[in-house]
């Protein structure tokens, strides 16, 4: 409906201090090409030719003055002012997705794409039941979730680049809001074989002669085991680390290998707990339990699109905790 929307006047201190006009259409491609590094793919996800993508790169560059990408063998890097062009044009592009949202919403209608960042856990076995529900109710809202570590999450959000975040670990950062929504509980797993299982109930100091696998720096995970140590008056150096693994399914199937033992999330290993390919072993004075928490950016008013998911989440924990979380 309003489509018209498609000429923005930056003025850009490049080349004799020109003024040019660059096409959303145009900045939308070469934030593509940037995004997946390569104008074939590019061209595949705007649904254009490889040679109009091709064409509106250079039209970008000509209008510059400026070379935007490099052409490394099959891929494709933003130059240093690419970079500069490139974080520039998802504030653009995602302020042109906000100001259609208001005047759908105006309108009585709800459209346009929600950017969510999630750590491993809400992203895999929480938010895709909850897109789907969000869905019935919105059809014309498109989700689109980056799985990554909290941190770079949190960044990303206070950034802009997303609307709200959904991460198992919290720390202070005053641009941001942190609300505590869904349950989980770390959980001690070993292979079915393990030692440990007839040692139980373990104290936390069992754990150190046993070799233990652990997530990458910056995971929600790896920070919550770190505290449940801290509280227990150990660091996580005590532990015997013979691996760190990048994902929580590449976590499990280590510890289902026999390589070690690890903490991991409840709702990721039920199935595995029911078939008895885990093990979950009970720590003293330990209860692993942890909230995960929404995200969000503090004094500035989500898009119409994003707020609605946002309320959307907030229901369905409620439901799911009719106690709530502290």
């Amino acid at each position: 409906m309003y489509r018209g929307i498609r000429l923005l006047v930056i003025p850009l201190k490049f080349q004799k201090s020109k003024v040019t006009k660059m096409e959303i259409k145009k900045l939308d491609v070469f934030c593509k090409v940037v995004e997946l590094k390569s104008f074939t793919k590019a061209a595949e996800a705007v649904r254009l030719s490889q040679p109009t993508v091709s064409d509106h790169i250079r039209n970008l560059e000509e209008e510059l003055g400026q070379k935007l990408v490099d052409r490394l063998g099959r891929e494709v890097e933003p130059t240093p002012v690419g970079r500069l062009l490139y974080s520039y044009a998802v504030k653009i592009l995602r302020l042109q997705q906000e100001t259609l949202q208001a005047l759908e919403q105006y309108n009585g209608n709800l459209t346009g794409n929600i950017f969510i960042g999630a750590s491993t856990i809400p992203g895999t076995y929480i938010l895709p039941k909850l897109i789907s529900s969000f869905r019935d109710q919105f059809p014309a809202i498109k989700t689109v979730v980056h799985i990554s570590g909290s941190r770079a999450i949190a960044k990303k959000v206070m950034d802009g680049e997303y609307d709200l975040g959904l991460v198992g670990a919290i720390w202070n950062e005053k641009g941001l809001e942190w609300l505590p929504l869904f349950e989980d509980t770390l959980t001690l797993v070993a292979h079915p074989a393990s030692s440990m299982i007839k040692a139980q109930p373990l104290a936390v100091a069992d754990l150190f002669k046993q070799p233990f696998i652990f997530r990458e720096p910056g995971s929600g995970t790896r920070k919550v085991t770190a505290q449940i140590l801290e509280t227990q008056g150990y660091k996580e150096t005590d532990l015997q680390e013979v691996a760190m693994l990048g994902s929580n399914e590449a976590v499990k199937e280590a510890v289902k290998a026999g390589l070690g033992l690890s903490m991991l999330s409840k709702r990721s290993i039920a199935e595995d707990l029911y078939r008895g390919t885990l093990v979950a072993l009970v720590l003293e004075d330990i209860s692993g339990e942890r909230p995960f928490y929404l995200i969000r950016r503090r004094n500035r008013a989500m898009p119409p699109a994003a707020a609605a998911f946002a309320e959307h989440l907030m229901a369905a924990a409620a439901q799911e905790n009719p106690a709530g979380l502290a």
